[in-house]
């Protein structure tokens, strides 16, 4: 077996065996700043563990009872929604499959969040890594999907079909319906602040997990005056924003469990941030969807309510994150060369919200002139 170096056991696809016999996430290491040198590659120890990014393989679910799912659905909240998602919709075709899934122990907590309010719906545990390799059972199905990030087939498929592959499933299987994150709308969750709760608001999301996929700040007061003048109801959002109809409520939502309900309670949602995306996609929320640095089809192909908007950005495909101020610049100049006054607004299921009806689909947003 292969001994990897610093830079390649941060990059590898796939989880990581210590020289003590421990399962390790990249991502651990990464985030303590610990020395990444000596770790061997997880599925090349034991061949017993699925990884698709080595060896493609089908899953025999009908013969299995519970299965461990190693170093599973990564630690940004978009990415960790649709994994879930993926699993669900395998539970709905094997009802009788319970999941443990060993998780990275320093993702960030509203992220760890999410896993403790779905522990009740996985019917299984949620552990933190690094755990030994000898106390995972042989005789039961073990998946690595460590380091998803780094899968090629990543940044190609659409990140629901992804999933359900990584998972040993074909995703042409699986019905689009059963594709939508509709597991969210089980989750235990508290009603927004009551001051607003019995209020029709359109929510603005315009912070994602990384500047290069937020709105900058010039165009979101554009981006209010839009909601404003189609809908007519006050918008909240987090993060101040300088319009006489728009409302901060960063104080009102501190924790996930409050971001997934004022988003399922909005009459519209308007963001570049794909987890508030693919949380409205759960609750039917119609949403218009901003997208830089990858193709709306591999995040928003299945939701029949989502108008997305495509900035031509070619030299900043495929980039997950930055805020290099060159990215920024580039960024700048799409958004304030758009007419946010044509900005497309889908609304399909929210009747109390007034607006003509519009067919969802995809607006590209034409390259600013040099």
């Amino acid at each position: 077996m292969t001994t990897f170096d610093e830079v390649h056991a941060l990059t590898h696809a796939g989880s990581l065996l210590s020289r003590h016999g421990e399962i390790v996430a990249s991502y651990d290491l990464e985030a303590t700043g610990s020395d990444a040198s000596g770790f061997t590659s997880l599925h090349d120890a034991r061949r017993d563990i699925l990884c698709a990014v080595s060896t493609p393989f089908t899953a025999n679910y009908a013969a299995a009872r519970r299965v461990h799912l190693i170093n599973a659905f990564g630690v940004t909240l978009g990415d960790s929604i649709i994994g879930l998602s993926a699993l669900f919709a395998i539970k709905r075709h094997w009802p009788h499959l319970t999941f443990t899934i060993y998780r990275p122990a320093h993702a960030p907590g509203y992220v760890k969040r999410l896993y403790e309010l779905a522990a009740p719906l996985v019917g299984g545990d949620v552990i933190d890594l690094p755990v030994p390799l000898a106390s995972l059972p042989a005789d039961e199905p073990k998946i690595d999907l460590g380091n998803h990030l780094f899968w090629p087939s990543f940044a190609s498929m659409p990140m629901i079909d992804f999933f359900i592959r990584a998972l040993g499933v074909d995703p042409l299987s699986v019905a689009p319906e059963d594709k939508r994150n509709r597991w969210l709308r089980d989750l235990a969750l508290p009603l927004p602040a009551r001051h607003a709760a019995d209020a029709a608001y359109v929510l603005f999301c315009p912070n994602a997990s990384t500047p290069v996929r937020s709105v900058p700040q010039a165009a979101r007061g554009r981006i209010v005056a839009r909601l404003w003048d189609e809908f007519g109801l006050p918008v909240y959002g987090f993060g101040a924003i300088d319009h006489p109809h728009y409302r901060d409520i960063a104080a009102h939502s501190r924790d996930t469990a409050e971001f997934i309900a004022w988003i399922g309670h909005a009459c519209y949602l308007a963001t570049p941030d794909t987890a508030a995306l693919h949380i409205a996609a759960g609750f039917d929320v119609p949403t218009t969807a901003f997208f830089t640095t990858i193709g709306a089809a591999l995040r928003s192909r299945d939701y029949a309510n989502c108008h997305a908007v495509e900035f031509e950005l070619s030299e900043l495909q495929g980039i997950h994150a930055s805020a290099r101020a060159q990215d920024l610049r580039a960024l700048e100049r799409v958004y304030g060369a758009y007419d946010w006054r044509t900005m497309p607004i889908v609304m399909t299921a929210r009747p109390f919200c007034r607006s003509p009806e519009m067919r969802a689909g995809v607006h590209r947003a034409p390259p600013p002139s040099r």
